[in-house]
């Protein structure tokens, strides 16, 4: 597995490091759209070992999903340079998020 788990502990270390380009992933274990999601995502964090891919269970970290106003779930948010730069609603595909994150 090649993404990291963010919890409201290592959120500003590993989420607002300046310098790196973050996609978050506001997902939920019961939520199936988030279960179709998560292979595209491993996929990404390998093909693009620059981008941090943190996901973030909504369950356990509600206060990481109301900081962000995450209302439908899968969320994906990208951060750059600490700032927030684009989010995503609903299962994306490879080929957007590559779009999405092109450094």
């Amino acid at each position: 597995m090649n993404t990291v788990t963010i919890t409201q502990d290592n959120f500003d270390s590993l989420a607002l490091a300046p310098g790196k380009t973050v996609l978050l992933d506001f997902w939920a274990p019961w939520c199936a759209p988030c279960k179709m999601q998560a292979p595209v995502l491993e996929a990404l964090a390998q093909e693009l070992p620059d981008v941090t891919v943190g996901k973030i269970n909504i369950d356990e970290q509600p206060a990481l999903a109301q900081r962000f106003a995450i209302q439908s779930i899968p969320t994906l948010v990208i951060l750059k340079d600490g700032q927030f730069h684009q989010s995503l609603v609903g299962v994306t595909g490879k080929a957007e998020l590559r779009a999405a994150l092109a450094l």
